[in-house]
């Protein structure tokens, strides 16, 4: 059964300055603390905030004191109130960990309290600014490894240069996100936790076992609350890419039609729509893709929509990147809403009021907790 609430009451951020919790009483509480939104509330993230999970029966107190005491969670700088929101769903506190900056720019990592002995798990999503966050992870990952923690997650909710997955215009290109896979590898994780990598094959690139979670569930129970007639409702891909993606979304939104933009890609963060495959015509749109970045394609594919008939545009993603210019174009009064989840933080200034950030703290604690309690992940998708 699943399930999503509207996220309305503040848990505290006491963070980096507290000491992580292990007490079974608070352990045992995994799955009742859904009001997961933190510090500012719903405006923090500029829209409304859902989470969704699978509720699971709660643990004993010895169950949760045995297996608990055990299980330590660290934030980076990228998006500490994503892992606070983490945290607040297991019952426990964020790790303290002391990170700064030299002045040349170098970073420093010290864990402020032991892991000895820990299954630790590292909330670090190597969004903009990607090389920076990058490195904080994988220094972060090697602290832990020299304080003898027993196994090291890097809990990776966005995934960069999950794009540059192959070589695309004739040889001489990196493969970036086979690279980056080495590099988590190496600097000492044991296992990944991402969600929606760009594309599956991905997680061949790494050595170690990979956890892909999708925070579909989280935006299909949203739109499931929405007052719209699934009769209506035509499931849009913006690429060929992505149909495999968008035909599993439309089979879970009531088996809903599928239609296809057909695009040419003229260059990086460059593409050009051609022509529609499919009729949407009277029809509500929900566009599906797994990120937005600088939103071309997904305005270009609205835009193509509403020539089309389209009633109304709804754009769907996991991952809310939104680099310039993409405020400017998705707030142009193409899209009714426009839909993503806080895998990457949505800063103030690019909020507008068609967005709608949902939450995947909870989908992500409960990953977390059967990553530490070895039990399955992928029940939770059933």
């Amino acid at each position: 059964m699943a399930f999503f609430v509207k996220i309305s009451a503040p848990c505290s951020l006491a963070g980096h300055g507290t000491t992580s919790s292990s007490s079974g009483s608070s352990r045992s509480k995994r799955g009742l603390l859904l009001p997961v939104g933190a510090g500012a509330g719903a405006g923090a993230y500029g829209g409304r905030q859902y989470s969704d999970v699978v509720p699971v029966p709660a643990l004993s107190q010895a169950q949760a004191s045995s297996s608990g005491g055990r299980l330590r969670i660290f934030s980076g700088t990228a998006n500490p109130r994503l892992a606070q929101e983490v945290a607040c769903y297991l019952g426990m506190e964020l790790g303290r960990v002391k990170i700064k900056r030299f002045a040349d720019g170098e970073l420093y990592v010290q864990l402020q309290e032991s892991v000895r002995g820990c299954d630790v798990f590292l909330v670090q999503p190597t969004c903009p600014p990607a090389n920076e966050n990058l490195m904080e992870l994988l220094i972060m990952i090697d602290a832990c490894r020299r304080a003898s923690a027993k196994t090291i997650t890097a809990v990776v909710p966005y995934f960069g240069y999950a794009r540059a997955d192959r070589k695309m215009r004739g040889g001489r290109e990196s493969i970036a996100a086979k690279l980056v896979a080495n590099l988590i590898t190496e600097a000492g994780a044991h296992r990944v936790l991402a969600c929606d990598l760009h594309s599956g094959q991905s997680i061949g690139y790494f050595d170690i076992p990979v956890d892909h979670v999708y925070g579909q569930p989280v935006i299909l129970d949203y739109l499931a609350s929405k007052t719209i007639c699934p009769d209506e409702v035509v499931v849009v891909s913006p690429d060929v890419g992505g149909v495999a993606r968008a035909r599993a979304f439309a089979k879970k939104l009531s088996d809903a039609p599928l239609a296809i933009v057909d695009k040419r890609r003229q260059g990086h963060n460059q593409s050009e729509v051609v022509h529609l495959i499919g009729d949407v015509r009277g029809k509500v749109a929900v566009m599906v893709d797994d990120m937005i970045d600088t939103a071309g394609t997904v305005s270009q594919g609205a835009e193509l929509l509403h020539r089309e008939g389209a009633r109304a545009v709804y754009a769907c993603s996991t991952h809310a990147v939104l680099s310039p210019p993409a405020v400017d174009r998705l707030s142009s009064g193409l899209f009714q809403e426009v839909i993503v989840t806080n895998t990457v933080p949505v800063l103030h200034h690019r909020t507008f009021p068609q967005l709608t950030v949902l939450s995947v703290a909870n989908l992500l604690g409960e990953t977390i907790w059967r990553v530490h309690d070895d039990c399955s992940v992928s029940s939770i998708f059933q």
